[in-house]
């Protein structure tokens, strides 16, 4: 089956994409990993300082392949989400993740990154405890990483909370996700000085799944079931599964140096840009 097919090509409203990748009903990544993967294990702590529940990882199996599986977890109750931090992790919880990725790399596991969140918690003990160090050292490890590593968006990614999770071999999206350096809501505050601007934003950052593919950011869009995820989260979970059973089967063969270079190569291709000697 090609999947590709079932992506609806009509254009539609920015903002709807956003509401319904917003929607309160939408999948999290707890609801995906028990029907894509087998024996899941979940493993606690960064090893430094505590755990961050804004951050799942452990181990399971896709088929007979095991894989090492990291993502953000919002939550669906007022309770869990507040548990959860609404998905916006501390320093911990992207500490957290690049263990359990070096992890991977030593048992030569692939990586799946699950990314959902409006991006990484801005509180002053988030700072104290090395926020901006996490982040960047999390994109310097994952670009390095000699094991195979895809990441899918399942809702929102903003800031450097979902690029943490964001550096892979392939990179895929579901239908209505979002994807962006910055939220609508803080651009418009930001850079419109306009907090009302939001929709204004959401345009003008390019931030739907259409966008990002047609910029060459990620590889190919997942289809969802009309009306979003949450209509149909079984069958949104086959085609996660289906997309990345062909490609583990791809990717996994590749020599691990090649990999490497071949990721930072697809990265550095991100952008438009002028080098002239001055």
């Amino acid at each position: 089956m090609n999947i590709q097919s079932k992506i609806k090509h009509d254009t539609s409203d920015v903002w709807k994409q956003v509401e319904i990748a917003r929607h309160p009903k939408r999948p999290n990544a707890m609801d995906y990993i028990p029907l894509i993967f087998n024996n899941f294990i979940e493993l606690h702590g960064d090893r430094l300082l505590g755990d961050d529940p804004a951050i799942v990882a452990g181990v399971g199996f896709i088929e007979t392949r095991p894989v090492t599986i990291i993502a953000n977890q919002k939550g669906h109750t007022l309770k869990e989400k507040v548990y959860r931090n609404f998905g916006m992790t501390n320093p911990e919880g992207i500490r957290k993740a690049l263990r359990l990725a070096k992890d991977a790399e030593k048992f030569k596991r692939p990586i799946i990154t699950f990314i959902d969140t409006v991006g990484a918690y801005p509180s002053i003990e988030s700072e104290e405890h090395g926020i901006g160090e996490a982040i960047a050292r999390n994109i310097l490890e994952f670009s390095q990483l000699q094991t195979p590593i895809i990441c899918v968006l399942i809702g929102e990614g903003f800031g450097g909370g979902a690029l943490s999770l964001g550096i892979g071999d392939k990179i895929y999206m579901l239908e209505n996700t979002i994807y962006s350096v910055i939220s609508p809501e803080r651009f418009a505050t930001i850079l419109l000085k306009n907090d009302s601007k939001n929709r204004e934003a959401a345009i003008m950052l390019k931030i739907t799944s259409k966008d990002l593919l047609k910029f060459n950011i990620i590889n190919e869009i997942i289809p969802e079931p009309s009306g979003g995820a949450h209509n149909n989260l079984k069958l949104t979970a086959n085609y996660i599964k289906e997309i990345l059973l062909n490609n583990l089967n791809n990717i996994c063969g590749i020599d691990s140096e090649i990999l490497v270079r071949n990721r930072n190569q697809n990265f550095s291709k991100i952008g438009i840009w002028n080098e002239s000697i001055l």
